[in-house]
C-alpha cells in the first residue's frame, strides 16, 4: 500500500509568488519569511515523495459566484498554472497522479461524499505557491499531485468535521492503494486575515501561534470550532485554515512537529507553516 511520510500545513499568500517572481527572496521584507522555510525544503528533498496531496482553495480564477462547489478534485493528467492577471509565471506543469485521484474520488463516494470531479482545470496560487515554496522551481516537478479545491470563499463553506471526514477517507484512500508511493499531504491557507469589511487587515498573532502547536497536539478543539469560530479568530479568509484539518485528520493522533514557522504581516496575513510526522 501507499504510505503518508508526512503533513504540511503552509501559507498559500500570492504575494508569496510575486515576491519569488520579482527576485525579492532576500530583501529585508521577505527574508525572514522564506528563511523559515528552508527547513520544510530540506525536509521535502529527504522525504523524496512521489505524490503530493494538495488541499486548497480557488480564488475566482476556475470557479466563480454563479458555481462553487462545495469540494472539487483533480483527475487531470495535466494542470497547467492558471494566469491571475500578471502574466503566465514561469512554473512548469503540474503531474496529476490520475489512477490515484480516481481511486481517491471513488473512496469520497463510497463515504457519501459528492465532489465536483475536475478532468480539466487549471490551478491558481492556492497550489502553486505551496509548490514552490516546499520543492523551489525546478524544470520538472519531481512529484504527482492530486489536487483537492475545498470552499472557503462563497457560504455556506464546510463544516470543520466536513473537513476533518475528508481527512479520514483520504487516509484510507491512501493506505488502500495498491502502489507503494510514498505520498505527502498539503493542507492551505491562512493563517489569520480579512481583506474586506470593517475588520480588513485584521491579524490575530496568539492564535495564530496557538494553531501552530495545537494543529499538532490537540487539534480537537479546532475540530469542534463553528465556521463563525473560525471567523472570528482568524478573519474571514483565514477560515481558510479548515482546510488544514483534511491534511491532520489523514495523519495519525499522535504526530511529531517537527517544524514550525511563523511570520506577520505577509501581505496583510499572518503566515506560517509546520512540518509534522506521524508519531508511531
Amino acid at each position: 500500500m501507499a504510505r503518508i511520510i508526512g503533513g504540511i500545513g503552509t501559507s498559500h499568500v500570492p504575494s508569496i509568488g510575486a515576491a519569488l517572481d520579482k527576485g525579492l527572496r532576500d530583501s529585508a521584507d521577505w527574508k525572514p519569511f522564506f528563511d523559515g522555510y528552508e527547513f520544510g525544503k530540506q525536509w521535502m528533498r529527504d522525504a523524496k515523495p512521489d505524490i503530493a496531496v494538495v488541499i486548497f482553495n480557488d480564488h475566482g480564477n476556475t470557479f466563480f459566484l454563479d458555481k462553487v462547489p462545495t469540494f472539487a478534485v483533480g483527475v487531470a493528467e495535466t494542470y497547467q498554472p492558471v494566469d491571475e492577471g500578471w502574466g503566465p509565471r514561469a512554473i512548469p506543469p503540474f503531474e496529476g497522479a490520475v489512477d490515484f485521484s480516481w481511486h481517491f474520488v471513488d473512496k469520497l463516494v463510497e463515504r457519501h461524499f459528492d465532489p465536483l470531479v475536475c478532468r480539466e482545470i487549471e490551478v491558481d496560487h492556492g497550489l502553486q505557491v505551496p509548490m514552490e515554496l516546499f520543492f523551489g522551481r525546478p524544470e520538472r516537478w519531481p512529484v504527482k499531485i492530486l489536487p483537492i479545491w475545498v470552499n472557503t470563499i462563497q457560504y455556506p463553506i464546510p463544516t470543520p468535521q466536513r473537513c476533518w471526514d475528508m481527512g479520514l477517507v483520504l487516509r484510507e484512500a491512501i493506505e488502500s492503494w495498491p502502489g507503494d508511493e510514498r505520498v505527502v499531504i498539503m493542507g492551505t491557507g491562512g493563517l489569520s486575515h480579512q481583506l474586506q469589511g470593517a475588520r480588513a487587515g485584521f491579524i490575530n498573532q496568539p492564535a495564530d501561534r496557538a494553531w501552530l502547536d495545537g494543529i499538532a497536539a490537540d487539534p480537537e478543539p479546532y475540530r469542534a470550532m463553528s465556521r463563525e469560530d473560525y471567523v472570528e479568530q482568524f478573519g474571514s479568509e483565514g477560515a481558510e485554515l479548515i482546510m488544514w484539518l483534511v491534511m491532520r485528520a489523514a495523519m495519525d493522533p499522535e504526530v511529531k512537529l517537527l517544524h514550525k514557522h511563523y511570520h506577520a504581516p505577509a501581505s496583510m496575513t499572518g503566515a506560517g507553516m509546520v512540518v509534522l510526522e506521524n508519531a508511531g
